[in-house]
C-alpha cells in the first residue's frame, strides 16, 4: 500500500492579492466598497475600469466571469443524491483526479498501478491503462487535450496520447524515489516534476523521443511534500514536511540551480494576501483550512509582472522562504501536506499537518524562525480523519469556492456566504472559510477532489476506489 506520510493536524501558508479592497470593480459594487471610486467624478470609473482590467475582471478581459458566477450558484443547490457513482471496481485508492481542459476526459490515479478513464459527462468508462506504472499512480497532468503525464512511487514519468492508448508515448528516468507531483510550463513547453528524494527536474518535451526526454535537476531540498508553478509560470512555489514555503521568484527553467547558488531574498514589507487551507486535529488547537496574509507579496497580480521584478533589481530565480502562522501553532512544526494555487494566482491553498501528534504535549520540533511568517486571512477546522494518506484539495475554475475532502464526502467552501471572488471579501482580521455545501456519499475517507474546468461538476475519489460525480439535476 503506498500510503503518503501525514504526521497528523496542524496549520498553513500562503500568498495573494492586495489586502486594501479598493474601489468595486463590477458594475453594481460590493456595498463595502465606494462606488464613487479612488477619485472625485468620472476619474473614479475610470481608476475602478483601470483597477478592473488590472486584476483581469473587466467584461472583455475575462468574458467567461459571468458564465462561472452562475455556475457558482449552482453549486450551492447541488444535493448528495444527485451524486453519480463510477464502475471503478477494485482499483485501491484513488489518489488522483484530473480533467482534460477540454473537460471532455476524467483521468483517475489508482493505487494499483492503473490509470482509469471515463467521459464525465455520460459518466461512461473508456479505458483502463493496465500496470500503468510498476507501483501506485500518485498524480496526473494534461499537457493538452490529448497529451497527459502520470508519476508514480515506481520513481518515473510516463507520457500518454488519448488518441493512441495502448502503448506509453514515452518513460521518463530521473528520480530516484517516490514521484508526487506534476507541473507543466505552457511558455516554453517544459515538465516540471518533483518527489521524495528532494528533487525538482525538469524535462524538454520539445525533444521527447520513445526513449525519453532530455532531462536536468533544477532544485534540491529537504524534506520537499508538494511543487507548483503560477498560473503565468513566473513563480515557482514548494511545500515542506517541514513547515516552511519556499517561493522562487521571476523564474527561469532553463537555468539549473545548484545547492547555495540562488540568491536568497530578504523579508520585505510590502503586503499582499493568501489563502490557505489545512487540516486541524478535534483537539484544542484550532486549525484548519486558513487563508493568509503575508508580507512579502509575490503572489499579487501586480507583483507578477517579470518586468517589474527586474525593475526592482531582484535576479532571477530568487528564494524567499516562508512559515506559517496559525493560532495555537506557532512552537509546533508543521508539514505543509497540499498545495494548490488560485487559478488567477491571487492566493495559495494549502492544506497542513501537525508533526507534533506523536510527541509529548508541549515539545516543539522547531524554535521560532527569523524568516518573514503569514498572517491568517481565512481558515476553517477540519479533522483528521484517515491518517496517513494525504487528502487533495481544489479551487473551482473561478476560484470563488473551494472542494475540501471531508471525511466521507466533501466540502464546498466560499470566502463569504455570497461566494464573492477574494478580492472583493478580504477581511482585516482572520474570519472562517464559509460551509457553502457539504456532500456525503462515499463509504470511505475521501482523499482528492476536482472541479470541471468546463462544467457544472465536482469528482471525488476515495479510498475503498469509487469515484463520484456531483452536477444539478434540472
Amino acid at each position: 500500500m503506498s500510503a503518503e506520510p501525514e504526521p497528523g493536524p496542524g496549520p498553513g501558508v500562503g500568498l495573494g492579492p492586495d489586502p486594501t479592497p479598493g474601489p468595486a470593480l463590477d458594475p453594481e459594487p460590493p456595498r463595502h466598497c465606494d462606488p464613487a471610486g479612488p477619485g472625485p467624478g468620472a476619474l473614479g470609473g475610470l481608476f475602478t475600469w483601470l483597477r478592473g482590467r488590472c486584476l483581469g475582471r473587466g467584461a472583455a478581459v475575462d468574458p467567461a466571469r459571468d458564465t462561472f458566477g452562475a455556475m457558482t450558484g449552482l453549486y450551492g443547490a447541488i444535493q448528495p443524491a444527485d451524486s453519480v457513482s463510477l464502475s471503478t471496481r477494485t482499483h485501491g485508492a484513488v489518489f488522483n483526479l484530473e480533467y482534460s481542459p477540454d473537460g471532455s476526459v476524467l483521468t483517475v490515479a489508482c493505487e494499483q498501478t492503473e490509470v482509469l478513464l471515463f467521459d464525465p459527462i455520460s459518466s461512461k468508462h473508456i479505458k483502463t491503462l493496465s500496470e500503468a506504472h510498476e507501483d501506485c499512480v500518485n498524480n496526473i497532468r494534461f499537457l493538452d487535450n490529448r497529451l497527459f503525464a502520470t508519476c508514480s512511487d515506481d520513481t518515473t514519468i510516463a507520457l500518454w496520447d488519448l488518441r493512441k492508448l495502448n502503448t506509453k508515448v514515452c518513460t521518463l528516468h530521473g528520480h530516484t524515489s517516490w514521484v508526487k507531483n506534476i507541473e507543466y510550463d505552457t511558455n516554453t513547453r517544459l515538465l516540471v516534476t518533483s518527489g521524495f528524494d528532494g528533487n525538482v527536474i525538469i524535462w524538454d518535451t520539445n525533444r521527447c523521443t520513445e526513449d525519453g526526454c532530455p532531462h536536468k535537476k533544477f532544485f534540491h531540498t529537504r524534506f520537499l511534500m508538494r511543487m507548483r508553478l503560477t498560473p503565468d509560470c513566473s513563480k515557482m512555489l514548494i511545500s515542506t514536511s517541514s513547515g516552511y514555503l519556499l517561493i522562487l521568484h521571476d523564474l527561469d527553467l532553463n537555468k539549473s540551480l545548484e545547492v547555495g547558488s540562488y540568491p536568497i531574498l530578504r523579508a520585505r514589507r510590502t503586503t499582499s494576501s493568501s489563502d490557505i487551507t489545512s487540516s486541524g486535529s478535534s483537539g484544542p488547537r484550532a486549525v484548519g483550512s486558513p487563508c493568509h496574509q503575508h508580507d512579502s507579496g509575490p503572489l499579487s497580480e501586480k507583483h507578477l509582472s517579470r518586468s517589474s521584478q527586474r525593475e526592482g533589481g531582484s535576479p532571477r530565480n530568487s528564494l524567499e522562504v516562508l512559515t506559517p502562522e496559525v493560532p495555537g501553532e506557532r512552537d509546533r512544526g508543521n508539514c505543509i501536506t497540499s498545495l494548490q494555487l488560485h487559478p488567477k494566482g491571487w492566493a495559495t491553498l494549502l492544506r497542513c499537518s501537525s508533526n507534533t501528534d506523536d510527541q509529548e504535549e508541549g515539545a516543539p520540533v522547531r524554535p521560532v524562525s527569523p524568516r518573514c511568517s503569514l498572517r491568517l486571512t481565512h481558515c476553517i477546522e477540519e479533522a483528521n480523519v484517515g491518517r496517513g494518506y494525504i487528502k487533495e484539495l481544489c479551487f473551482s475554475p473561478d476560484g470563488r469556492m473551494i472542494s475540501s475532502p471531508h471525511g466521507f464526502g466533501i466540502r464546498l467552501l466560499g470566502f463569504d456566504a455570497q461566494c464573492r471572488e477574494l478580492v472583493d471579501c478580504l477581511p482585516r482580521e482572520a474570519s472562517p472559510l464559509r460551509e457553502i455545501r457539504s456532500l456525503y456519499s462515499h463509504n470511505d475517507v475521501v482523499l482528492t477532489t476536482k472541479f470541471s474546468p468546463t462544467h457544472c461538476q465536482i469528482a471525488s475519489g476515495c479510498l475503498s476506489g469509487r469515484v463520484s460525480l456531483y452536477q444539478p439535476k434540472f
